[in-house]
């Protein structure tokens, strides 16, 4: 039986009239968001109240087709009605080409009520806009407050920031170390040198008048003249604020084996002015905890200063003239020590030190210790300084805050990404290959046993990035204690704009999938419940499991094992995941379903990480992600699969994030890389040469049709859509459509071409990787009826009965487990015929699998069976929580009447 007869057969025979031209944003009748006003759509703080040390913000928000056109301004207004100023850009654009997502960045005056409101009208400029100005050999950038010089050569990020007409910080670098091998006996030779930022680009990308971003590119150059480690650095600014946020990313260009990286960081100078008892010291703790002192403290001694003195000295104010001390303390301060170097160590997730020394060449003294400390700290006096910090700070560990020269006229702070008190970082993989060297030993040895696909060099992080964000705050003073948590606070959790569950569903930008939370019924609640206990277990497990640390934070495991008590972490293919069943799609749409601030936060995280340390961004693997694995890079399996846009995306439109973007260009054409790595290489009969590429229907296709899909939705470039297009209809004109399982690919034309097999085939593994989803968007936006066709019949018999499969093909499908997570796909064809049947075969697809009807808990696990407490789930691995999570929220979506 044809398609066509399969579908004049069955119940889509009625409905395709209707869906020719349904649209999926149209599925649902849920009510929009309450509005204040006709026009008028709220935005709220993702943390609930408005920061209290806003130094600026940027968001991104969501439009329905046509409802925004390209040129049209935006007014913002708070709950008083009083306009704030607003940038605006357009980040995506609708097929029709009106506006599709908007960024937009307020300033640091921004923050003045929990709730916004944004509709068409006037922007509003600030008072004191932030002004950039192009000079020829560098830039400025004034935000009103402070003024920061830019050069477009050489060695500094900036040269200065000023407030005041002083300079405040000066000669920014990022700096480290290398050296030859990973571990040292002692007395052993090795080879170790210093190296150091060096410009190779300046960028321009947005000049005010609320936001200016300077985009930096370049290398770290050794003394010999050797230069590694690509960089790209982009430094924020916003009208009104103190602050400069810098996003630095950094390109691991080495293979491993004698370049260990020993530390790496971002140092700047700070000029002291102040008397010695006037400069202070400021550490961050966990939450509101502080160390506060002066670098020449008077405070406990043995002959008094006086009270005044010490408070004011406490308080971080100015002392009083030494004229007015007491005399036995005035006569003696220059015996005082004074303290110019701390350095404050967070070597893992749960423990840091603070040290102090009077200077260099004499002994270190311990201050105190603490489980997570902030990552922020300042240096200065009275007359100003800077305080400074980085996002994620004991979460990437090992990292470290340095102080040094305090005492003297110029003080030097680091922030160290990789603190030099640790072992150098050392990125090899981790077995011999234990002798496979073959694919047959590979597929049916590694692979059968421990569930890692090996092959030698493969294992390699050559290529692949980290991103780490900084703050520097020049202020006018020493902050106050209370002043100072303020502004750690927007440092770790930098505050976000966000729209309402209800506005993201209306405007129908990520498709209809997914409805809003109901509970209306038993059965509705028990998945809701089911739903809302799995996010709040895996942000538990990332707590318990201490899954932190510079490569590993953001990502989650792959499978538990009950016998030990732990998760497979050593195990082959059992341990990180790597974006593995699309647990990135089902956190962002748990979001966009909720608002809830932990949920968005988990999977920012997974997106920051995955975005940089899974994907390969130079080199042989570059566009290419790394299938799951004991090491983020140590998977033989380097697919688009792990790198398609499919799950990036969420967060670049929901923050207008700049490097998120970055990476969505990068894999814009990563379809490339078919024709130079076959991922089915080491199965019998294919055949890797360029001659031979092939685009699997699954995987390949829908993260290439993501990828394009993301590149059309950013640029408006209609080239893009072409490809879709064209892919698309040799897809819904081949009369096996999904099932033909590969076609040909011609990667400089984008074609898809005919297959060599003429039977049905199909695979476990290619719906459950962004394929249900981009699929659904791509019906959404275009008229091809064909490929519509080809989906719905993939969607209607991929877990039907073998009689109904052979009654099409001649023939039974093989390898059509993950039955559950495919449940989504019969409800979307239920909904779209409108068959009842279908609706409840769905459902009951739902339950027959991984636990559906399973009681949702955790039992404690402690004493001698587990080095640490920890709650054990019944039945958990993150392939079934994020599929069963996808299943859930789209059926619900789907087919809500059926359940």
């Amino acid at each position: 039986m044809n398609r066509r007869d399969f579908l004049v057969k069955s119940a889509f025979a009625a409905a395709l009239p209707i869906a020719v031209n349904a649209t999926l944003p149209n599925l649902h009748s849920r009510p929009a968001a309450k509005k204040t006003s006709a026009g008028e759509r709220s935005i709220s703080w993702l943390d609930g109240e408005p920061p209290s040390a806003l130094e600026g913000s940027t968001w991104g928000l969501p439009w329905p087709k046509g409802k925004l056109q390209p040129g049209e301004s935006l007014s913002l207004k708070n709950e008083s009605s009083t306009t704030i100023p607003l940038q605006t850009w357009t980040t995506a654009y609708w097929p029709d080409g009106s506006v599709k997502w908007t960024g937009h960045a307020i300033p640091a005056t921004g923050a003045s009520s929990q709730t916004l409101f944004i509709e068409k009208g006037e922007s509003a400029t600030p008072d004191t806009p932030v002004v950039l100005t192009d000079r020829g050999a560098y830039l400025t950038v004034d935000t009103g407050v402070m003024r920061c010089v830019i050069p477009r050569s050489g060695d500094a990020i900036f040269t200065s920031i000023e407030r005041n007409g002083r300079a405040i910080a000066e000669n920014a670098r990022l700096i480290g170390y290398r050296q030859s091998k990973a571990e040292l006996e002692p007395g052993e030779p090795h080879d170790t040198e210093a190296f150091q930022s060096q410009t190779s680009a300046v960028e321009i990308e947005q000049s005010g008048p609320v936001r200016a971003v300077v985009k930096i590119s370049g290398t770290h150059r050794t003394p010999a003249g050797r230069e590694w480690l690509p960089y790209s650095l982009r430094l924020y600014f916003y009208a009104g604020s103190e602050s400069a946020r810098i996003s630095h990313t950094f390109v691991y260009d080495t293979d491993g084996e004698s370049d260990f990286i020993k530390g790496l960081g971002l140092r700047f100078d700070v000029p002291m002015v102040d008397e010695q008892h006037n400069r202070h010291i400021r550490f961050v703790g966990e939450g509101a905890g502080l160390f506060g002192e002066a670098v020449r403290g008077v405070t406990g001694l043995r002959r008094d200063p006086g009270e005044a003195v010490r408070k004011a000295q406490v308080a971080g104010l100015p002392t009083p003239p030494l004229s007015e001390w007491q005399e036995r303390a005035r006569t003696r301060v220059q015996y005082i020590p004074t303290w110019g170097d701390y350095s404050l160590s967070q070597e893992s997730a749960n423990g840091f030190a603070l040290r102090k020394r009077t200077k260099s060449g004499h002994g270190w003294i311990d201050v105190d210790q603490g489980k997570r400390a902030s990552g922020v700290a300042y240096v200065g006096g009275v007359s100003g300084g800077v305080l400074f910090g980085m996002r994620n700070f004991w979460q990437l560990h090992p990292a470290k805050l340095d102080i040094r020269n305090a005492d003297t006229n110029l003080a030097e702070a680091t922030i160290w990404i990789w603190s030099p008190d640790s072992p150098a970082m050392d990125t090899r993989f981790y077995h011999d290959g234990m002798g496979m060297d073959t694919y047959e030993e590979q597929y049916d040895g590694g692979l059968e046993i421990t569930y890692e696909d090996y092959e030698p060099g493969f294992g390699s992080a050559y290529g692949i990035a980290r991103t780490t964000d900084f703050t520097l705050c020049a202020v006018a003073s020493t902050p106050s204690r209370e002043h100072t948590i303020a502004l750690a606070e927007n440092i770790r959790t930098p505050a976000l704009l966000t729209a309402t569950p209800e506005d993201y569903l209306a405007s129908g930008v990520f498709g209809s999938l997914w409805s809003l939370p109901d509970r209306s019924t038993p059965e509705k609640k028990e998945i809701e419940d089911r739903l809302d206990w799995s996010v709040q277990y895996y942000k538990n497990q990332v707590e318990q499991q201490h899954w932190y640390g510079f490569w590993n934070y953001g990502d989650v495991m792959h499978t538990y094992d009950r016998d030990r008590h732990t998760w497979r972490y050593d195990i082959g293919g059992f341990a990180w995941d790597n974006s593995e069943l699309s647990p990135d799609l089902w956190l962002w749409y748990s979001f966009l379903r909720t608002g809830r601030r932990d949920e968005f936060r988990l999977a920012e995280a997974m997106t920051r990480h995955n975005r940089d340390v899974d994907i390969y961004h130079l080199g042989k693997f570059a566009g290419l992600g790394t299938r799951h694995n004991v090491q983020h890079w140590g998977c033989s399996a380097k697919q688009l699969r792990i790198s398609t846009s499919a799950y990036r995306r969420f967060h670049y439109f929901l923050t207008a994030d700049e490097r998120t973007g970055d990476v969505l260009d990068e894999v814009t054409e990563a379809d490339r890389q078919l024709a130079n790595l076959v991922p089915t290489r080491k199965l019998k009969g294919r055949t890797a040469t360029p001659s031979a590429t092939r685009m699997g229907i699954g995987t390949d296709f829908g993260s290439a049709a993501a990828n394009w899909l993301t590149a059309w939705e950013r640029t408006g470039d209609p080239k893009y859509g072409q490809w879709l297009k064209d892919a698309m209809k040799q897809i819904g004109s081949h009369e096996l459509g999904f099932f033909a399982g590969d076609f040909g690919y011609d990667p400089e034309t984008k074609k898809l071409l005919p297959p060599e097999h003429s039977q049905a085939g199909v695979s476990h593994l290619s719906a459950v990787f962004g394929l249900v989803e981009v699929c659904a968007e791509l019906i959404q936006l275009t008229d091809d009826s064909a490929f519509r066709d080809a989906w719905l019949q993939y969607c209607t018999l991929y877990n039907a009965t073998s009689e109904e499969q052979e009654a099409v093909f001649g023939h039974a499908l093989r390898g059509t487990s993950l039955r559950q997570a495919h449940s989504r796909l019969t409800a979307y064809a239920a909904r779209f015929s409108g068959d009842k049947k279908l609706a409840e075969r769905a459902w009951t697809e739902f339950e027959d699998e991984w636990g559906g009807k399973k009681t949702i808990g955790t039992t404690r696990i402690e004493g001698p069976n587990t080095l640490n407490p920890i709650d054990e789930a019944a039945w958990v691995s993150t392939n079934d929580s994020s599929q069963w999570g996808l299943a859930a929220i789209q059926n619900l979506a789907l087919i809500p009447d059926a359940r």
